[in-house]
């Protein structure tokens, strides 16, 4: 394998740190002189990366609506969301160049996207397996299905063994979020 070709990244698992591991490699990437396009999906609330990232000057795409959780929207809101999901992946997809030479693409919670049928299968599959040669890719979030996980070059578990909101700790801003 050529040592300059783009592979493909998967951040899972049920806790803790799958963006904040995207984050990191972004920022590394972003320092040797990357093309950063960071995505964000099933997400619209703010978050303590946007801020660092825009300090940065990169700049995140994500979806405005609908806003709240999936298992709470209605058939019309999730229909939206599915459209708006297809929007944003087309949109930072059609950024990466023609070789994807030095450039990151994250698509944080397109993983969970994926699963929950929110965003166009047969596209994603499509834009993977036919990516630019050395664009460098990473999707996070829960329950990668066998597709993703068959066409990814690295899959790496979040495994909680102890986390803060069992004892009734809610999510920190800053460190959480």
């Amino acid at each position: 394998m050529a040592k300059d070709k783009g592979l493909i990244h998967i951040y899972c698992g049920e806790n803790k740190g799958k963006t904040t591991a995207a984050v990191g490699l972004a920022v590394r990437s972003f320092g040797s002189g990357f093309k950063i396009i960071f995505s964000q999906f099933l997400k619209t609330s703010p978050s303590g990366e946007l801020l660092s990232f825009e300090k940065l000057g990169i700049k995140v795409y994500r979806i405005t609506k609908p806003k709240g959780f999936t298992w709470e929207m209605n058939e019309d809101e999730l229909a939206l969301l599915k459209e708006e999901h297809n929007k944003l992946f087309k949109e930072v997809t059609s950024l990466v160049e023609k070789d994807g030479d030095k450039t990151l693409l994250v698509c944080d919670e397109l993983v969970g996207a994926y699963a929950g049928g929110h965003i166009d299968k047969d596209m994603v599959m499509d834009f993977l397996n036919n990516k630019p040669k050395n664009l460098e890719v990473v999707l996070t979030g829960r329950n990668p299905s066998e597709e993703l996980m068959e066409i990814a070059d690295y899959i790496t578990e979040m495994k909680k063994i102890k986390h803060p909101m069992d004892k009734g700790i809610n999510a920190r801003k800053g460190i959480e979020m």
